[in-house]
C-alpha cells in the first residue's frame, strides 16, 4: 500500500499530513520546529500507520528528499534532527518496506496541507 507523507511548517508551527487508502490523516499542532523536523514527524508516522494497519508491502512517499536521504543512510542528519533520525532508525518495520521520493505536485499528502492553509 502507499502512504504519502509529508511535514510543514506553518506560524501556528510544525504540521503533517498522510493518505493512505483514499483517508487523509493530519496532525497540525506539532509545536514549534523546522520544516525539516516537520518532515521527519511525518515519516515518523507514515511508518507508524504502516505497522498500526498491519501492512506486510508498504511504500512510503514524500517529496522530502534531504530527509528521505537521511532516512537512506545516503547522507549525513544534521543533529538538530538526529533525534527523530534515531526514534525512526529503532522502530520496527513491515516485511516489504521501501520509501521514495516524489515530485511535490504527486504529493497527496502535500496537497491536503496546501488545502488546509487556504
Amino acid at each position: 500500500m502507499k502512504i504519502f507523507f509529508d511535514g510543514g511548517y506553518s506560524p501556528a508551527g510544525m504540521e503533517y499530513a498522510l493518505v493512505a487508502g483514499g483517508r487523509t490523516y493530519m496532525r497540525r499542532d506539532l509545536g514549534a520546529g523546522t520544516s525539516m523536523e516537520a518532515e521527519w514527524h511525518a515519516l515518523i508516522a507514515a511508518l507508524s500507520l504502516a505497522l498500526d494497519l498491519g501492512l506486510p508491502d508498504a511504500l512510503l512517499l514524500g517529496d522530502a528528499a534531504a530527509v528521505i536521504a537521511q532516512a537512506h543512510g545516503a547522507i549525513r542528519c544534521p543533529p538538530a534532527c538526529r533525534t527523530l533520525s534515531d526514534h525512526f532508525h529503532a522502530m520496527p518495520r513491515p516485511p516489504h518496506l521501501r520509501i521514495r521520493y516524489i515530485k511535490r505536485t504527486q504529493n497527496l499528502a502535500g496537497i491536503a496541507l496546501e488545502a488546509v492553509r487556504r
